[in-house]
């Protein structure tokens, strides 16, 4: 509480016989109840907020009652094969790889997202899904840029699934032609 005192010593002057000296009042406050109701409202405000969950993208999985088989079929004319090697490096084909690999195209994640926003527009969307393989040679950054390009270009079906030894195969001789040329 707030606590006037008065301060009989003395320090002030007279100016002359009979002149009354002015008391001097000296004003106190106490902070305990304000650092109480500080208190008080940091701890109401603490209570009452809610703690942010993290943001995560929807992971939809296939049902477990449905057949191996046909879990795992997409249409060929609606699939896109991407495949992720080392240096940023990205091969890829649409609908399945032909034996003599004719289909099978180098790119940059620069020039993927216009091939995988053309796909997107040509096909229907119950028949589109975009297959992610990673070889051993490429890293988690590549994976999570190519997660990324999904939610960028809306892509509501695709999957990561292992990469083929035909593929990776495919891979190694473009990267060693690429490495035989450059020198």
């Amino acid at each position: 509480m707030a606590d006037l005192g008065q301060d009989s010593g003395g320090g002030g002057h007279k100016k002359g016989p009979g002149v009354k000296k002015q008391a001097r009042k000296d004003a106190r406050v106490d902070m305990t109840p304000m650092v109480d109701l500080g208190f008080l409202l940091i701890t109401f405000f603490i209570f009452t907020t809610t703690i942010s969950s993290p943001k995560a993208f929807k992971l939809n999985v296939p049902d477990d009652s449905a057949k191996d088989e046909e879990q795992t079929q997409a249409k060929a004319s609606g699939a896109f094969t991407v495949m992720l090697s080392k240096e940023n490096h990205v091969y890829y084909y649409e609908g399945q790889l032909l034996p003599d690999g004719s289909n099978f195209k180098s790119s940059n994640f620069k020039e993927i997202r216009s091939e995988l926003l053309r796909k997107k527009q040509n096909t229907p969307e119950k028949d589109f899904v975009v297959i992610i393989k990673p070889n051993d040679e490429s890293n988690y950054k590549n994976v999570v840029d190519m997660l990324d390009e999904m939610q960028i270009l809306e892509i509501k079906r695709y999957a990561i699934v292992d990469i083929a030894e035909g593929e990776n195969a495919l891979i190694k001789i473009t990267e060693g032609s690429a490495a035989a040329g450059g020198q």
